[in-house]
């Protein structure tokens, strides 16, 4: 499936049905008077969240959505049938903006949450509103109004407690799919993950998590270099961050500033985030080298240090209870 996290849609309200003008007739019903119908209101536009769905790929090829048209009315004082509500599906984590101004209409992250993002326009009268003592017989009635109609821009966050982070090639694939069922593609070169993957690791307590692998960082990611940019906002919603280095880099300390910066020119407070510091591919270091390069680690970033191999399933024990241990679980 292709992961399209960003769309651009134009929704549009149904215009509402026309009122009529009509006059009762019937045997031995003498000056019966005006008996015009309304017409019926215009559908409006629904977005709701679906767990189901994990991409915007639906919104790639169809771009305008356009709800159902309210009918005229009838006579009688027959109200004609408003629109049936046209409901779009989008991906839980979804959020909604006004495509020129960019304001933030809403954000859709519970299943069958909703919002209405273009109203129906209203009915016209018919002519039995404009009986009057004055004139007994209105020949007068009103149209429909039209419907709202805004482009939008769709914006997909994934919902995940836990980010997995780190310049490229730094083992975050390998961990999670070590951690969970989760398959992403893994090899020996930068670059592999082209889009965020999610693997849901079981709790003590039974529940699951949610894991997101995100695509390498390099330097410049957040002004749009690379495949950062388009990622970071993925971990917006994390509550807390691993941070994976890799300890075969010729100058860890470096990779380790590289993505601080990143996150700090980034913003969104993700500097600030609680974040796990992780040495990861520990076997490519001696035994007598790796407790100098987990201090140099430490006294650059003040944060403890912890020494893993997700390859060879090292200390994973020990990461997911520091995880649980920040989650409060």
């Amino acid at each position: 499936m292709q992961f399209i996290d960003q769309a651009r849609i134009t929704v549009r309200g149904g215009r509402g049905g026309d009122g009529i003008a009509a006059f009762r007739r019937e045997k031995y019903v003498p000056a019966g008077g005006p008996s015009g119908g309304d017409g019926g209101c215009g559908a409006p536009v629904v977005l709701e969240a679906d767990s189901n769905l994990q991409t915007l790929l639906d919104f790639k090829y169809k771009r305008l959505f356009a709800a159902d048209d309210g009918r005229r009315g009838g006579p009688n004082k027959c109200t004609g049938a408003s629109g049936k509500d046209l409901v779009i599906k989008v991906p839980c984590g979804t959020e909604v903006r006004h495509l020129r101004t960019g304001i933030l209409l809403g954000d859709l992250t519970a299943p069958g949450e909703r919002l209405t993002v273009a109203f129906g326009g209203r009915g016209g009268l018919g002519n039995a509103h404009y009986l009057s003592n004055r004139n007994r017989a209105p020949e007068k009635f009103t149209e429909g109004r039209e419907g709202e109609e805004w482009p939008l821009q769709l914006e997909l966050k994934l919902l995940a407690e836990v980010g997995i982070i780190g310049l490229p090639n730094a083992g975050k694939s390998t961990l999670i799919a070590v951690l969970s069922a989760a398959r992403p593609k893994i090899a020996d070169y930068p670059f592999t993950t082209l889009v965020p993957n999610l693997g849901v690791v079981r709790r003590p307590s039974g529940d699951g998590t949610v894991f997101a692998d995100i695509p390498g960082l390099i330097e410049g990611a957040a002004q749009g270099a690379g495949l950062g940019h388009d990622f970071l906002r993925h971990i917006e919603r994390t509550r807390l961050l691993i941070h994976l280095v890799d300890a075969g880099s010729e100058d860890p300390v470096a990779d380790l500033n590289v993505v601080q910066q990143e996150l700090e020119a980034y913003g969104h407070g993700l500097v600030d985030r609680p974040r796990l510091l992780v040495i990861n591919k520990q076997e490519l270091v001696s035994e007598d080298n790796l407790p100098t390069l987990q201090q140099e680690l430490e006294a650059a970033s003040g944060r403890p240090v912890l020494c893993i191999s997700a390859a060879m399933g090292t200390n994973l024990d020990q990461l997911l209870a520091e995880t649980w241990a920040e989650l409060g679980v």
